[in-house]
């Protein structure tokens, strides 16, 4: 089973090809429901701490928001974390919003640092492109190995 980083992290629709096919998907899901289930946690909706952007350092340098610091102490584990990833450029809302530019500019540029297979792909806009998107991402998680189908 190889862990693969999603992106956008926020698609349900990724996560569920990933984890179809043996893999761990990487993904803010059950990250950002670890962080806000854990004991003492009290600051929703926001779903940061005040600690959170001093974490996010690791990842982001202290001249960033700390908007970006914040979601990178969600993000840069799972980074961190990752052995593939699969990037999909240009998804509509629905597919997985993240919200935010400046970080996702600093994930994929960090992704792109990491010496691990990525599948860049652009997200479909026929049938026919919406095939062969899912043919290719079933291909290269299969020729990640580990998994099964």
């Amino acid at each position: 089973m190889v862990k693969v980083f999603i992106y956008p992290a926020t698609s349900l629709m990724l996560s569920d090809l990933v984890a179809r096919f043996g893999h761990e998907p990487l993904g803010s899901a059950l990250s950002i429901r670890d962080h806000i289930q854990t004991p003492g946690f009290d600051s929703p909706p926001l779903q940061i701490t005040p600690e959170d952007p001093k974490k996010g350092l690791r990842w982001a340098a202290v001249e960033v928001p700390s908007g970006v610091r914040g979601r990178m102490s969600v993000y840069g584990p799972l980074l961190d974390a990752a052995e593939a990833a699969i990037i999909v450029n240009d998804a509509e809302f629905a597919f997985g919003c993240m919200g935010c530019a400046r970080t996702n500019e600093l994930l994929i540029f960090r992704l792109k640092q990491k010496e691990i297979p990525i599948l860049d792909l652009v997200y479909p806009k026929t049938q026919d492109e919406g095939v062969a998107f899912v043919a290719s991402i079933k291909s290269f998680l299969k020729e990640l190995g580990g998994g099964e189908e």
